[in-house]
């Protein structure tokens, strides 16, 4: 299927649709998905920059220019929202990424197929899992009460610890726990990557007598640095989305300060509030600084390295 070639007629184009209509028909789902979902509510955006009224509508909205955006730089919350956003976006980038790939490497170079198969179960089996479940797993690991991570420091003669309540405990249980839901699911596409390494580069290795470590380190890393490249900026292009569904279910009024992160504050603005306007308006700059983030960390990675998205 050459359908990228310019030079093909549009007759030989159509037939070859034909000749693939299947595959042209599964791709038409997430197209059409995209158009509705992602595109089309990109038209009213526009009520970012307008005094939105619902019964007034967008056209009938009186037009303000960049006051909603002012008003949410200027909000006694911005820098720390700001801050805790990019607190919590790095930090699981700076933990998940790493455990996903030592995990996708553990599971490429396992030799029992059914060890392989359990640790691959268990690993990706909490990424179906909603937050509402793992904030009662996590209740039943951390309560002061009777949590069973808090009966262990009893029983060595501590003090039993809210760490669900304490601003100092709490941000690394948002950190730990969003790795631990999402490190298995992640590992899965640095796996596919490990499958496609040539296995005769690790048999020379082995000749020459490498040790596992020394695989790793010279082959396997290198060998899927391309791909660990392209997550790292895909990610960084949503460095101000921190996770509103973990941080809704699992924050509360003594760890405000450490847990309010700018979605669940536009969630407080324009639901609860009604404040539709300014929540489109942090909407805007957030996809604006991903985009300004991505384009500028790949063009560093280009000058660095032979590894980039464009």
């Amino acid at each position: 299927m050459n359908t990228l070639n310019p030079s093909i007629p549009k007759n030989n184009l159509l037939k070859d649709i034909k000749r693939h209509s299947a595959v042209y028909l599964i791709l038409l789902i997430p197209v059409v998905y995209c158009i509705i979902f992602k595109y089309l509510p990109i038209w009213n955006g526009q009520i970012a920059f307008k005094d939105f009224k619902p019964l007034k509508g967008i056209w009938g909205s009186e037009w303000v220019g960049l006051e909603n955006f002012i008003t949410f730089f200027n909000s006694f919350y911005f820098w720390e929202l700001l801050r805790n956003t990019l607190f919590y976006s790095f930090g699981k980038l700076l933990v998940s990424v790493p455990l996903s790939i030592i995990l996708a490497v553990c599971i490429y170079e396992c030799t029992r197929p059914i060890l392989r198969k359990v640790v691959q179960t268990l690993t990706y089996l909490p990424h179906f899992l909603s937050w509402v479940i793992m904030y009662g797993i996590l209740l039943v690991l951390l309560a002061p009460g009777d949590g069973i991570i808090n009966d262990v420091i009893v029983l060595f003669g501590g003090e039993p610890i809210d760490f669900l309540s304490n601003t100092n405990t709490f941000p690394w249980i948002v950190i730990l726990s969003d790795a631990w839901k999402e490190m298995g699911w992640s590992a899965i596409i640095f796996i596919a990557a490990l499958m496609a390494i040539d296995p005769s580069l690790f048999e020379a290795a082995m000749v020459e007598g490498a040790t596992a470590v020394q695989r790793v380190w010279y082959i396997t890393l290198p060998s899927i640095r391309p791909v660990i490249v392209t997550v790292v900026l895909l990610r960084l292009g949503t460095i101000l989305d921190a996770g509103f569904n973990q941080m809704f279910m699992l924050y509360s009024i003594p760890v405000y300060s450490v847990a309010d992160i700018i979605d669940t504050w536009v969630y407080r603005q324009g639901l609860l509030e009604f404040q539709f306007a300014l929540a489109t308006a942090v909407g805007i700059f957030k996809g604006v600084i991903g985009m300004l983030l991505i384009m500028t960390a790949n063009r560093l990675v280009k000058k660095v390295s032979d590894s980039s998205i464009i």
